[in-house]
């Protein structure tokens, strides 16, 4: 009858445009049992005008990805919550970190680009001499000496 969605959650649409019954029936699930879930912060559903509550398919995706560790796997919902906000983080971190890559590699780039024109073209590029590695004892000076 349904035809069975096998994405992940992080790839779904993130449009709500899924009502609870049918958000419910893709999942899985009985209705109140989205309702419980979305109490619980286990996925933040939008809001209608009406305030009835509006599903994505990456919504979906991770109804059945709480189900399946809930499920198969044992977990209980407090776990899934924190397995949830960790695997956001991870993805977070993971744009961050390929934002930083992009940077470093223009940055690279610009420091090709300027050692091509000369050793160390005016103050673009600027030398660092390498700090000392002189090492200083310092003693107190005992009572009488000078």
């Amino acid at each position: 009858m349904y035809e069975e969605i096998s994405i992940s959650w992080e790839q779904a649409s993130d449009a709500k445009v899924l009502i609870i019954s049918v958000a419910a029936r893709l999942a899985g699930m009985h209705p109140q049992t989205l309702r419980q879930y979305d109490r619980l912060g286990l996925v933040q559903p939008g809001r209608a005008g009406g305030g009835g509550r509006r599903y994505s398919e990456r919504d979906v995706a991770l109804l059945r990805e709480v189900q399946k560790l809930s499920q198969e796997d044992g977990v209980n919902l407090a776990g899934i919550k924190r397995i949830i906000g960790l695997e956001q983080l991870v993805g977070e971190l993971q744009e961050r970190v390929a934002e930083l890559e992009q940077q470093l590699g223009e940055a690279y780039q610009r420091i090709a680009q300027l050692e091509s024109v000369g050793p160390y073209p005016g103050r673009d590029l600027v030398r660092q001499e390498r700090p000392s590695t002189a090492l200083v004892v310092w003693r107190p000076r005992r009572s009488g000496e000078r």
